[in-house]
């Protein structure tokens, strides 16, 4: 069993920042691409920022220069460096990995519960 969980949302007045973090937990031999994406009601779940294990990277045009994505292999981690955040930043954050959970499977994608940033004066 794997299980992602974030953590790092919260409360932000506008022009603040905020680090996400996933962890990536459970029986895992590799991880491939891990990502941040984000969803508000009514809206369909957009990709924000991915990052592959090489650490290229590729963000949704809007946010480019203001989120950072990266990782940490040894923790089996994803961060979101957000900054200068607006108020149609606000949403529910969620991280996706492609995880390998053993040298002879499959790759598949798992999705963390997400974590919600609210962007406000």
């Amino acid at each position: 069993q794997v299980q992602l969980v974030e953590s790092g949302g919260g409360l932000v007045q506008p022009g603040g920042s905020l680090r996400l973090s996933c962890a990536a937990s459970g029986t895992i031999y590799s991880i491939n691409d891990m990502s941040w994406y984000r969803q508000t009601p009514g809206k369909q779940r957009e990709l924000v920022a991915l990052i592959s294990p090489l650490g290229a990277t590729t963000y949704a045009d809007s946010l480019k220069g203001r989120f950072t994505i990266s990782r940490d292999a040894a923790k089996n981690t994803v961060y979101l460096q957000m900054n200068n955040l607006k108020a149609e930043d606000a949403a529910d954050y969620y991280c996706k990995m492609t995880i390998k959970r053993y040298s002879w499977g499959i790759s598949v994608d798992y999705w963390g519960r997400g974590t919600q940033v609210t962007v406000s004066s």
